[in-house]
């Protein structure tokens, strides 16, 4: 048996085992298996993220158009700007774990670094007054993105959804009033993660309804609002302390965890035969070492299933381009004076919130009752699948709008007449090609479907299959996923200008399709194993 033979024999075991324990309720059992209470604390968990992220896509949904408008940038140099951002908010999760393992457990790290997101969005409101403009407008928006917003998001993320789910009940138990009925812990974490992401939309929805329609008056109102609500959020989760189930700080895990890999890599030709490169790692019992044998079991079952996150970088690439490129295209389209170019993402969060508690209700327990097991590894692939239509239907809007003048390609050259040179004007906002933006309303609503099968289900996922001590962990590694998509998208944005928006989105929806075929070759029969 060659080394690939092995690590993908072990690979199937590890991960047959994580599947088994997310898909819990889908297997058959002697009694019906529903869904438990969200209890009261992990409410106020998910009420306070409602609230920081009505603050967040309230503010950062403004960034591109406020930079092009305002601050005066290029479409290439604030899409860059508005990816590095993004990547800077999802990589900074990986420190946010760290601090809530090792020092300060998820309540305190979580209030900490909210008080710092709350001074960006203060700094951010500043900077943006119209008399400051040439002096504190650009450097000030650099600094509360770089330096304060997105370290903050990045250290609450990485520890919210965990603790909220942590609220959870972490055994099955009785129905207290359906005899043969089954509280399953699997399931009812399945819904909490389900009703966070829908609270994460209903903020969403909130912010970009709300900030966009304001920040036609002023720019430092608009973002002042976001910074209100975030307070009001932050006095809800600290009003929630004595209901909390915090786990304890345990030293750095995620340090823990690489001197752990270290050291098996190191040693894997002396592992037992027939076992993964990680059981070499296996500790004698004898104080040698500092971890014991259930942490390298637990680690290699970990290791095997963080590799189904491979392919979100490329999900999530697509998916930032709501905050950027989409914005790009509705600039340049005709549109109702009441709607601004960024508000119809608000479609997308809409859907989110409708869908959910449809499928949490009726459809999954329909399917659960017949026996149908549409278990993660399928969800995630619908999901995908979903994304990479939705970017195809994108690459021929944006084809219809470089072909639909006056403007065409805004690039001031007429393809109908040669010889004659088109004046574009130098005010962005003006230069307004024949075509709605309602044309845009079919991908915000596929990227919403996607998401609930993709990204709620990534979340669910990256909590299920982490033993407890390195929940925390795997849960940045999925967010800093998104960083890594983000650093996809900086480089994409080197060709974010016209006339090469039909390539990039094409480019993108090419990459989704093979990755997915390849994610649905490679993990779709993990979930026929049970």
């Amino acid at each position: 048996m060659t080394d690939l033979e092995k690590d993908q024999k072990f690979e199937l075991q590890s991960m047959k085992e994580v599947v088994e324990d997310v898909d819990a309720g889908a297997l058959p059992a002697s009694n019906a298996q529903v869904p438990g209470p969200i209890p009261f604390a992990a409410w106020l968990i998910i009420v306070t993220e409602l609230c920081e992220r009505f603050s967040f896509y309230g503010a950062s949904m403004l960034f591109q158009r406020y930079m092009l408008t305002h601050l005066e940038l290029s479409k290439g140099g604030a899409t860059a700007i508005s990816r590095g951002f993004s990547f800077f908010s999802y990589a900074t999760t990986i420190f946010g774990a760290i601090v809530a393992d090792k020092w300060l457990g998820k309540f305190k790290t979580i209030l900490i670094f909210a008080i710092l997101y709350t001074a960006g969005l203060v700094l951010l409101t500043v900077s943006s007054i119209d008399s400051l403009k040439d002096s504190l407008g650009l450097p000030g928006f650099i600094v509360a993105l770089y330096c304060m917003i997105s370290w903050g998001t990045g250290g609450i993320k990485s520890n919210v959804s965990t603790f909220a789910a942590e609220q959870i009940p972490a055994e099955d138990y009785a129905h207290p009033t359906k005899p043969g009925t089954t509280i399953n812990h699997a399931i009812t974490v399945e819904r909490v993660f389900r009703y966070f992401y829908m609270a994460i939309n209903i903020g969403g929805m909130l912010g970009q309804a709300i900030t966009p329609a304001v920040s036609v008056k002023a720019w430092d109102l608009a973002f002042m609002i976001p910074a209100i609500v975030f307070v009001i959020g932050i006095i809800i989760f600290a009003c929630g302390r004595s209901q909390y189930y915090d786990r304890p700080p345990k030293g750095n895990i995620l340090g823990q965890t690489m001197r752990c890999l270290i050291y098996a890599f190191k040693n894997r030709a002396n592992r037992a035969p027939d076992t993964h490169w990680i059981q070499a790692a296996i500790s004698q019992n004898d104080g040698s070492l500092e971890w014991d044998n259930k942490f390298v079991h637990d680690l290699e079952r970990t290791y095997h299933a963080c590799k189904v996150f491979m392919v979100y970088p490329v999900y999530w690439a697509l998916y930032n381009n709501m905050n950027d490129n989409f914005v790009n295209m509705a600039i340049n389209m005709t549109r109702p004076s009441f709607l601004q170019p960024e508000q119809l993402s608000f479609v997308n969060s809409a859907v989110i919130v409708i869908f959910i508690p449809i499928l949490d209700m009726i459809v999954f327990p329909m399917l659960r009752k017949a026996g149908f097991r549409l278990g993660p590894i399928n969800r995630i692939i619908i999901g995908f699948a979903i994304v990479t239509f939705c970017f195809v239907y994108v690459t021929v809007l944006q084809h219809m709008l470089y072909t639909a003048g006056p403007y065409y390609d805004f690039t001031g050259k007429d393809p109908n007449d040669p010889n004659h040179t088109i004046v574009i004007p130098s005010d962005i906002t003006l230069v307004i090609n024949d075509i709605s933006i309602w044309t845009q309303l079919p991908a915000y609503i596929l990227i919403g479907i996607s998401e609930i099968f993709a990204s709620a289900t990534g979340l669910e996922f990256a909590f299920r299959s982490a033993a407890p001590e390195l929940k925390s962990v795997v849960m940045s590694l999925f967010l800093a996923t998104n960083a890594f998509g983000s650093l996809i998208g900086m480089i994409l944005a080197i060709w974010s200008n016209d006339p090469n928006f039909v390539y990039v989105y094409a480019a993108q929806a090419v990459a989704m399709f093979i990755m997915t075929i390849w994610f649905a070759w490679r993990f779709a029969k993990l979930d026929d194993m049970i």
